[in-house]
């Protein structure tokens, strides 16, 4: 479709309202440069506010899913280049004030993934390090192949993770102490021990597998109510932010307007009447 035209994405909407995200550099190993994530940023964007999307499959081309930062762009970027003042003299003041907004544009760019309301289904195959593992836990729903392995690798180039992993990881799985050790020494992490763990939920043969099961999953989720679909994902990711009481107070909030939507009667009269319901998009 017209509207999604990248130049490191490939990007296809279903008839049934299945987004497919295919991140598109394989010759870097699918590396994430500025124009991956910022395309990536804008593509989420515009999917949250589309009523022809209501669900989202992510994979990648080539033989992995990603290698993570691409460093030689790093090495010459936006991060290498510093603030210089009259003199010719680097400020460090004058630098740490662009590089935090450079650093906020990057969280903010993977952070919109989260923030579509549209789920999030991943299949990740081969390698996936690095912003891979920031990227991957942004998702709803993360799939993988049997070769799949992952690695939270920022420890090995010299800095912490900065872009989600360390916020979004332990919600993940549940168990600090498992992520503290694989933060701290960037070992692999083979994708039966990821099953384990709880960061992925299905592993699968092969890469042709793994998409078969995240299409699967995706055009179930699109078969159900959208209002209904979005106000979960929505009132998930508030819950699991705040206090059980908060998360109550502000599903009751949310809910007395969305219990005025059509697909509830439509649910319940189809289910009577054991027949599938159909809902308009949003």
């Amino acid at each position: 479709m017209g509207r999604y035209s990248f130049e490191c994405l490939n990007v296809t909407v279903s008839a049934e309202g299945v987004a497919h995200v295919e991140i598109n550099r394989p010759q870097a190993l699918n590396a994430f440069n500025t124009q991956t994530w910022t395309e990536i940023g804008q593509c989420f964007s515009q999917f949250k506010t589309d009523g022809d999307v209501r669900s989202v499959v992510v994979s990648a081309s080539g033989r992995m899913f990603t290698a993570g930062l691409d460093l030689k762009e790093a090495a010459t970027g936006p991060l290498a280049k510093g603030a210089a003042t009259d003199g010719g003299a680097v400020d460090v003041a004058r630098r740490g004030y662009y590089h935090r907004l450079h650093i906020l544009t990057f969280q903010d760019a993977i952070s919109a993934v989260e923030d579509c309301d549209k789920p999030v289904v991943v299949a990740v195959h081969g390698g996936c390090l690095g912003i891979g593992i920031d990227f991957t836990t942004a998702c709803d729903v993360r799939i993988c192949t049997e070769d799949a392995y992952f690695m939270v690798k920022e420890v090995d180039i010299g800095m912490a993770a900065d872009i989600g992993t360390l916020q979004r990881l332990p919600k993940v799985v549940g168990n600090d102490s498992w992520v503290r050790e694989v933060c701290f020494t960037a070992r692999r992490i083979p994708a039966q021990e990821a099953c384990s763990v709880g960061l992925v939920s299905h592993v699968l043969p092969t890469r042709e597998s793994a998409l078969e099961k995240a299409f699967e999953v995706a055009n179930l989720i699109a078969s159900k109510s959208p209002v209904a679909v979005v106000s979960t994902k929505h009132l998930l990711n508030y819950s699991r932010d705040h206090s059980v009481r908060e998360g109550l107070e502000y599903t009751a909030i949310w809910n007395s307007l969305a219990h005025n939507s059509h697909d509830m009667a439509t649910a319940i009269v189809s289910s009577l009447k054991k027949q599938k319901a159909r809902f308009p998009k949003l």
